[in-house]
């Protein structure tokens, strides 16, 4: 049974691939510095899943818990992914998002080589969108702080796989969406909890920014298929992939959308106070089609359908 360590496994991405992988017999180990028991989280973590107290920015506490629980993988989701929190706080940005990538990695050069390591990069690390779509080819250009600790980490990752013979794996995605994202600041979930409470969505922007939008599962799918993937691929010592989906819609799209759902009638507010994100992204993924036979599953629709079936059953956390 393979021992998979998961930082930031109480995110909407963590939760969902710790259950999946939990299921599919791995003995996973969630990563948290909180002391406090995490009760909101009961609808969409096991408890089955062992949590493991420690911290990625304390490099000791990374190689005493690999070398206790015998980890032979680990997924660092673990991040600081707020465009206007990273904006105010850039140094919290950087420690977080490069200090702590760059731990994981120096722990698993210390302790063990062969230790698998998958790294959550962004879309948002290739910086402004040049071409009519991202390819893993084009070079990591980010501007923002958020942007920047991302092309810096996953450039590190990239180093340490090319320099030591790290096993290393990097995903670079779209949005995420899903039930249990407790990021009120993101656009789906802020929307849909907002129209439960009788309030219409604001948005910060124009509305007019293009994304590509990955329900959660779709993802959690890619992480799993590269797991295999990379355990069939010893000699291979670097995988970068693309996630993304064919369904690219702007900020306003995607609250209409939602509303329609919901069948509902507000009308969002644009406030329009935010100029400093990147306007239009959009992702080639055909390289893990290729290799991991990995494509979205979820359409937008059934998607966001079953994420607001989710918050209105647990409307009470």
């Amino acid at each position: 049974m393979n021992k998979v360590l998961i930082t930031g496994g109480y995110g909407i991405l963590g939760a969902s691939l710790s259950n999946i992988l939990n299921k599919k017999g791995f003995k996973i180990f969630l990563l948290d510095r909180s002391k406090k028991k995490r009760k909101i989280f009961k609808p969409r973590v096991s408890l089955r899943l062992k949590k493991v107290s420690g911290d990625f920015n304390n490099l000791k506490k990374i190689i005493s818990i690999i070398k206790k629980y015998k980890i032979d993988t680990i997924i660092h989701l673990g991040a600081s992914t707020q465009v206007l929190e990273s904006y105010k706080n850039p140094y919290n940005t950087f420690q977080t998002n490069i200090v702590g990538t760059i731990n994981i990695l120096e722990a698993v050069r210390i302790v063990d080589k062969n230790i698998n390591i998958i790294f959550s990069s962004t879309v948002k690390a290739y910086g402004k969108m040049l071409n009519k779509y991202y390819k893993e080819t084009d070079s990591l250009n980010g501007d923002l702080p958020d942007e920047v600790s991302k092309s810096a980490a996953d450039l590190v990752a990239q180093s340490y796989a090319k320099t030591y013979n790290l096993r290393v794996g990097i995903f670079r995605s779209s949005n995420i969406y899903g039930p249990g994202d407790f990021n009120m600041d993101r656009l789906i979930p802020g929307t849909i909890v907002k129209a439960l409470k009788g309030e219409p969505a604001k948005l910060r922007t124009s509305g007019k920014l293009k994304r590509d939008y990955l329900f959660v599962n779709d993802v959690s799918d890619a992480y799993y298929k590269l797991m295999i993937y990379m355990n069939k691929k010893k000699k291979k010592k670097l995988f970068i992939y693309n996630l993304g989906s064919k369904f690219n819609l702007n900020s306003l799209e995607v609250v209409e959308r939602i509303y329609k759902i919901m069948k509902i009638n507000f009308k969002p507010i644009i406030l329009n106070n935010s100029s400093i994100e990147i306007i239009k992204q959009k992702i080639n993924y055909k390289k893990a089609q290729k290799d991991l036979k990995w494509k979205p599953k979820k359409n937008f629709t059934n998607g966001i359908l079953e994420t607001v079936n989710w918050y209105k059953n647990n409307y009470k956390f």
